[in-house]
């Protein structure tokens, strides 16, 4: 059953977090967020529009010594145009995959919901590797975490717009585009939101 659009603070696991223009952290500026987990404790999710710099993903499988430099010329399409994103600013050497449901890694994957799960572990980028990965992925490095009660108090001071994530959005590869995309999954015109965001 699909979430309320209007979410209550409770649990805001499989939502996007939307950063409204008036973000002030550059770190989070026209940031897009698929929230992983959300308790009393606090939240953590992954920054899904984001690409790191300069770092592709096979470069990256051979820097983990997963695959040769050999190895990385025969890599599936999909895995050579797939970006490494930033997912946020803990832990940013750790690698986090967002992935289709079809791929499990028992005791480590998180089934965040019917559509959408994450993998910490290097497995799933040795399977990526060899052809037996998830159908649909995503890799960030480093998370973006909220510590118990912070996420409220930015969403209640507009920090953030939230709604139900879209896998088509979270999976898409062209990062550029999610912002716009994820304001139009709540009927926003992004255009009419920019410029109507005045300074403080």
């Amino acid at each position: 059953m699909a979430k309320d659009r209007v979410s209550t603070f409770d649990n805001l696991e499989g939502q996007l977090l939307i950063a409204m223009p008036g973000m002030t952290d550059e770190r989070f500026m026209r940031a897009v967020i698929y929230i992983c987990a959300h308790s009393a404790d606090g939240a953590m999710g992954i920054v899904i529009n984001k690409p790191a710099p300069d770092l592709r993903l096979p470069d990256l499988l051979v820097q983990l010594e997963i695959i040769s430099d050999d190895d990385a010329i025969r890599l599936p399409g999909a895995l050579d145009r797939m970006p490494v994103l930033m997912g946020g600013p803990v832990e940013t050497s750790r690698g986090f995959v967002l992935h289709s449901p079809d791929y499990r890694v028992a005791q480590s994957t998180l089934a965040v919901d019917r559509e959408i799960c994450l993998t910490a572990t290097v497995d799933i980028l040795r399977a990526m590797a060899r052809g037996q990965g998830p159908r649909e992925a995503m890799l960030a490095l480093g998370y973006a975490g909220w510590s118990a009660g912070q996420l409220e108090n930015e969403i209640q001071r507009n920090g953030w717009l939230n709604c139900p994530a879209d896998p088509d959005v979270v999976f898409d590869h062209a990062a550029e585009e999610k912002y716009e995309r994820s304001l139009r999954l709540l009927g926003i015109d992004p255009g009419l939101l920019s410029s109507s965001a005045g300074h403080a």
